[in-house]
């Protein structure tokens, strides 16, 4: 099946004992077994319908294996992560979303597990970074807020190479753009709030792999962790999946509207958007990816003109999440990666004056109207 397709009719579309189109939700916490060890579900935490029809979706939506759903995105990443040990090392991009970088230097710290962090759209830096006791190598691609792309066929090669395990944040650029498992990615990783969902309305992670080894691992982890998916917000997801295409092609012709004109206005200094032919990860990001997708970050030069503009905007809603079908912009610096220490983020580049915004399905005309406004002096 296409794409488009595929979000429609992919995994457990059908409910196979009434022929309904949209999946029941199962509010069921057990399941009468027939015999001991003979059942179907066991118990909600192990299996539910719902959650089953959902995980077969993000299964054949991304290619893979199988599919996980959790609690949140990162519950979903931190069940990832557990999939190593105490002593083992693993190199992952050094623009992550913040929530991950916490997690990484403040929770898995304490398990003596090491993450070394580098700019993984130079490949270089990847391979320097390797160690006796590397397991992984984690990238975003793009990247949040600062949107580098990494080489994924090039980085899966280094991870092949020394036998590590590569997982990929696909969040930003969804399933529907970029297949990072037909890359050679090993296990793909989304925060389902946001674009998959696309409605405000659920939040979750969704994890796919690429093997019936990670498929067993992972399921243990879920089941002994516990992070699982409610049927309800299953249930919106896979609504939302529907839609995903559809929502994604409208996003994505706004976006490249709105990168332009940000390009072109004297008031911002910098715009982040592989979309644009200057980013340097354009050129490796056409290769991999059907789109651009649409996250913009762009510098105003200092907080208090971020301030100014935050002041005067009336569309985009000022919220800390993305990938909805309303427009929404933050600051980075002082919401989702408040939690990375002031001096990396100046080292990165996630300044005070940088911005990040969500675009979303609105007319691009009154988009474009309220940055004009929001920007004049």
């Amino acid at each position: 099946m296409r794409k488009k397709t595929l979000m429609i009719h992919g995994g457990i579309s059908v409910d196979k004992n009434t022929g309904a189109v949209s999946i029941p939700v199962s509010h069921a916490s057990t399941f009468k077994q027939e015999g001991i060890g003979n059942f179907q579900y066991e118990y909600a935490r192990t299996g539910n319908p719902t959650r089953e029809a959902l995980e077969a979706l993000i299964r054949d939506i991304e290619g893979g294996v199988a599919g996980f759903a959790f609690s949140s995105g990162m519950a979903a990443i931190t069940s990832v992560f557990q999939l190593f040990s105490s002593g083992d090392h693993i190199i992952a991009t050094d623009d992550v979303y913040g929530g991950t970088f916490r997690l990484a230097t403040k929770v898995l710290s304490k398990f003596n597990i090491d993450v070394s962090f580098v700019d993984s759209s130079d490949l270089k830096n990847v391979e320097k970074a390797i160690k006796p006791n590397t397991k992984a190598i984690y990238v975003e691609t793009p990247t949040n807020p600062l949107l580098k792309i990494t080489d994924l066929k090039g980085v899966s090669k280094i991870a092949k190479a020394n036998d590590l395990l590569l997982i990929v944040d696909n969040t930003f650029a969804t399933p529907y753009w970029q297949n990072p498992i037909h890359l050679g990615a090993d296990i793909v990783v989304h925060s389902a709030t946001k674009y998959l969902g696309g409605h405000s309305d659920v939040v979750a992670g969704v994890v796919v792999v690429n093997s019936d080894q990670l498929a067993k691992d992972l399921h243990f982890i879920q089941n002994s962790v516990g992070a699982v998916l409610g049927p309800d917000d299953s249930w919106l997801l896979i609504r939302g999946i529907k839609t995903l295409a559809l929502r994604m092609e409208e996003i994505e012709q706004n976006t490249n509207r709105v990168a332009q004109f940000l390009v072109n206005h004297k008031a911002v200094h910098k715009v982040y958007y592989p979309g644009l032919d200057t980013h340097p990860g354009h050129e490796i990001h056409k290769t991999q990816s059907r789109g651009f997708g649409g996250m913009i970050s762009f510098d105003v030069g200092s907080a208090e003109k971020a301030d100014q503009l935050l002041r005067k905007i009336k569309l985009f809603t000022l919220a800390e999440s993305l990938g909805a079908v309303e427009s929404l912009i933050s600051v980075p610096a002082k919401m989702t990666h408040a939690s990375i220490p002031k001096e990396r983020r100046e080292e990165l580049g996630i300044t005070d004056g940088l911005i990040r915004i969500s675009i979303g399905c609105e007319d691009i005309e009154d988009l474009l109207e309220d940055l004009e406004q929001a920007l004049s002096e």
